[in-house]
């Protein structure tokens, strides 16, 4: 059986960014199970772009996807009320740009696309191939996401709303639209939101919904949609995730002596706008600056993360502002900050 320094659970923005930045010195094992079915408009916020600058790293175009949007288009289904704003995103395809993160990794970690099955203290059982396979770590990491299997085996069940999120694709060139990017709200079948994205000569709808009767509200959303000139027939793909909205602090869980945990794993996704690549870049950072002062890790990436949290739980703040029905009018009557589209 093969024992490491670190085994880090999970591949993606947080995963992959830990793994980078620990110490080369360490024996690191990073397994990552990767389905690459994760419902995620695939855009970089600016937040997440103002990590990537601290962390001296320049996107390449290889993860670029076509078009570049510069406004989100706000619809209101319940009034069938809409407003254009600025925004400054960029387009990527997520698959490319998650392989992009992890294949700048130190040397000194070994990846394995395998399946974790079970943790057990220091003990990590995998599937690979079909065969069922063990190694230990001194440290273990879960970097894997809102369903963590670290969490779930190693702490209590994290106090936090839950949400199933949905995604299907279309041809775009079967829909009557100018490529664009949308926000969309409708309080009868979801309180939280859902969007649309033009990638690569296809449109994606998804959006989070409660877990109770997810599809048929999703179903619902799509049926509204028609109202815009949205007509959306024949998915050629659907993709289905769990995903976190956190409150207050009680909806993160940091770790322990010896486990811990980085991104949406650990609770970190804002709950206004479920953005969590920020967060995942963060937290993997203050993970690592933590690992390397060698004692009082916990105590330390507390401390780290002390901003992130309040920041993460201070969105909250902005939330009835989007979600309620009556106050979102008002905000979207308002016209303030919004543009005019020709």
């Amino acid at each position: 059986m093969k024992n490491y320094d670190i085994i880090i659970i999970g591949g993606g923005p947080a995963g992959s960014t830990l793994a980078r930045l620990l110490d080369k010195k360490l024996s690191v094992l990073l397994i990552n199970y990767n389905e690459k079915v994760k419902p995620c408009g695939g855009l970089l916020a600016p937040d997440a772009q103002r990590v990537l600058a601290r962390m001296n790293l320049t996107l390449q175009k290889e993860v670029l996807v076509d078009p570049q949007i510069f406004s989100v288009r706000i619809i209101d289904l319940e009034t069938g009320f809409q407003r254009w704003y600025q925004r400054m995103y960029i387009n990527l395809d997520r698959n490319k740009f998650d392989d992009w993160l992890l294949n700048m990794v130190s040397s000194n970690v070994e990846v394995i696309n395998g399946r974790c099955v079970d943790i057990n203290g220091g003990l990590v059982k995998y599937i690979l191939s079909g065969k069922v396979n063990e190694v230990k770590g001194s440290i273990i990491v879960g970097a894997d996401g809102a369903n963590s299997i670290v969490r779930r085996k190693c702490f209590k069940p994290i106090q936090t709303r839950t949400y199933t999120a949905i995604q299907k694709w279309f041809f775009e060139d079967k829909i009557n639209a100018t490529p664009f990017y949308s926000c969309i709200f409708d309080s009868k079948t979801s309180d939280c939101c859902s969007w649309t994205i033009s990638k690569d000569g296809y449109l994606i709808f998804g959006g989070a919904f409660p877990k109770h009767n997810s599809k048929k509200r999703y179903e619902k959303q799509r049926e509204k949609l028609e109202k815009f000139g949205i007509n959306l027939d024949k998915p050629i793909k659907t993709e289905e995730c769990l995903v976190l909205r956190p409150r207050f602090t009680g909806s993160f869980v940091l770790g322990n002596d010896k486990t811990f945990l980085i991104g949406e794993a650990a609770g970190f996704i804002s709950p206004s706008s479920l953005e969590g690549i920020s967060s995942a870049f963060n937290s993997a950072i203050a993970l690592s600056e933590s690992l390397s002062k060698g004692s009082n890790v916990l105590k330390t990436y507390k401390r780290k993360t002390l901003k992130l949290r309040a920041w993460l739980a201070l969105k909250n703040l902005k939330c009835p502002f989007m979600y309620n029905p009556f106050l979102r009018k008002i905000v979207m009557k308002s016209g303030i900050g919004s543009i005019n589209i020709n």
